[in-house]
């Protein structure tokens, strides 16, 4: 009895913890198999004692531990299938986006197909189950940034705002070489786009745009940099492309302002 209702009070407290603590949908079903177990071993002593095996469905406890074993395997099946979903998305948006990668390279001069290499899967890991949510924009202010990389990301700014987009794309450049991990890593991809635009530089300026998306697809600019992706594949006369991006953007961001921007640029390039 006493191991009973130490189960009970585990089976209590189990979900508020996962729920707070575990971040995998492998962790999940990790702590389910072991519930499962638990619940096995403590099922074989009531039933060998013969004495709760009488009585009315569900009014003892091995009725209401197999109730409790049959709830587990229910939510052990619902965590494989969201596992098996989240890898499948990973997977086909990696491709996707390799895709893009390779149509882009064909279009810019110099770029060699051959050292493209294999596209970092979507989210920066390879196994969907492990893939972290998306950490939420800050709701007021600039992220932190170390005070020579905000200077340089600032500079970079002022060049794009007063018209040298030379000057402001090489300067983005090399803030994106010099600090990787900055926080505003997926803004200075966006602007860099921008700047790779002003100068009619369009495909490679679509592939800036890839990169600020792909880098953080749930971000704060993501649905700002796959709409300008769309309009850029439609400038270089990838209308197909462009027209599928395009509509990615309120399959992925319904609500989001940027909705109408990409509505409005199918219309312009025909999208059916």
């Amino acid at each position: 009895m006493r191991r009973f209702l130490t189960l009970a009070l585990v089976l209590a407290v189990t979900p508020m913890t996962v729920v707070a603590q575990d971040t995998t949908l492998a962790d999940i079903r990790q702590q389910l198999a072991v519930l499962y177990s638990d619940i096995n071993g403590l099922k074989t002593e009531l039933s060998t004692t013969g004495g709760l095996t009488t009585g009315t469905a569900g009014n003892t406890p091995l009725d209401r531990l197999n109730a409790i074993e049959s709830e587990l395997q229910r939510l052990t099946s619902k965590t494989e299938e969201l596992e098996f979903r989240v890898n499948r998305i990973t997977v086909d948006g990696t491709n996707r986006i390799g895709d893009l990668e390779f149509r882009l390279c064909e279009l810019e001069d110099g770029c060699d197909i051959g050292q493209l290499g294999d596209t970092p899967s979507l989210g920066g890991v390879d196994n969907g189950a492990n893939v972290p949510s998306a950490t939420p924009a800050p709701a007021t202010g600039t992220p932190a940034m170390a005070i020579g990389e905000q200077a340089d990301f600032e500079r970079a700014q002022e060049a794009l705002a007063s018209g040298d987009f030379r000057g402001a794309a090489d300067l983005l450049e090399t803030f994106g070489t010099s600090y990787p991990g900055s926080p505003v890593s997926q803004q200075a991809q966006l602007l860099r786009g921008d700047a790779l635009n002003g100068l009619n530089e369009t495909a490679a300026a679509a592939r800036a745009y890839l990169n600020s998306f792909s880098g953080n697809p749930q971000g704060q600019f993501a649905p700002e940099a796959l709409v300008k992706l769309g309009v850029a594949l439609g400038a270089v006369g990838q209308i197909q492309d462009g027209c599928i991006t395009l509509a990615e953007v309120e399959v992925r961001f319904p609500g989001n302002a940027n909705v109408l921007q990409a509505q409005s640029a199918m219309r312009n390039l025909g999208c059916q």
